[in-house]
């Protein structure tokens, strides 16, 4: 499982940085590296943009996981060249930049969006297979989730549009409830087609979501 990012534009990067000068850059050297959005080739290209656009960076570095308890080393490793900026440019994904953050006293921007968390199906792509919403419905499902696989979230079967089981909103895909009912069908548990899930109630777990494991 990775988090998949993708690298703001660099407009609206700069509107982020404005009135900052003095950026220290952090990367990532797990999921971002392997997305190519923040590994030390984006990040040393990043250095040279923000250069080039009058910015003083006061160093950089990659974390090997940007999330994980490395990171208030790697952060005190760096600190001087920290504390001679003004604001720490993170190239990770959101997990990563809300770990700086925590050990930081100055603003910390991101440089990414993540996107989902995905599954590499094949070299080089990835495919958003949870939504991690806390109330799974995989059982009735044939393992297929109808919130990530389903264009419009759908949890009662397809919709009006669907065409050869093809989706409408990207023709190139295949319909959400086609799949799960292929699956259902070659398992013998047709059935479930015909359960009624009720609407989603994304009140069921208040964010921000906590667990304690005893």
């Amino acid at each position: 499982m990775k988090s998949i990012t993708k690298q703001k534009t660099f407009d609206e990067i700069k509107e982020q940085l404005d009135g900052l000068d003095k950026v220290f850059i952090v990367g990532c050297g797990t999921c971002a590296t392997m997305t190519k959005t923040g590994g030390r080739d984006e990040v040393l290209g990043m250095k040279d943009s923000l250069q080039e656009l009058g910015k003083v960076v006061t160093g950089w570095t990659v974390i090997p996981t940007a999330c994980d308890e490395m990171t208030e080393v790697a952060l005190r490793e760096n600190s001087e060249a920290i504390s001679s900026s003004n604001c720490i440019l993170v190239m990770s994904c959101a997990l990563g930049v809300h770990k700086i953050s925590c050990y930081i006293d100055r603003p910390v921007i991101p440089a990414l969006d993540t996107l989902f968390i995905g599954l590499e199906d094949e070299p080089g792509n990835f495919h958003e297979v949870c939504a991690q919403c806390g109330q799974c419905v995989l059982g009735q499902t044939a393992g297929i989730c109808p919130l990530t696989a389903c264009h419009k979230g759908l949890l009662n079967g397809p919709c009006g549009g669907t065409n050869k089981g093809k989706c409408e909103v990207d023709i190139t895909k295949d319909c959400a409830w086609t799949l799960i009912h292929q699956r259902l069908e070659a398992q013998g548990r047709l059935d479930l087609m015909r359960k009624y899930q009720p609407p989603k109630n994304y009140q069921a777990t208040p964010r921000p979501r906590t667990t304690k494991i005893a």
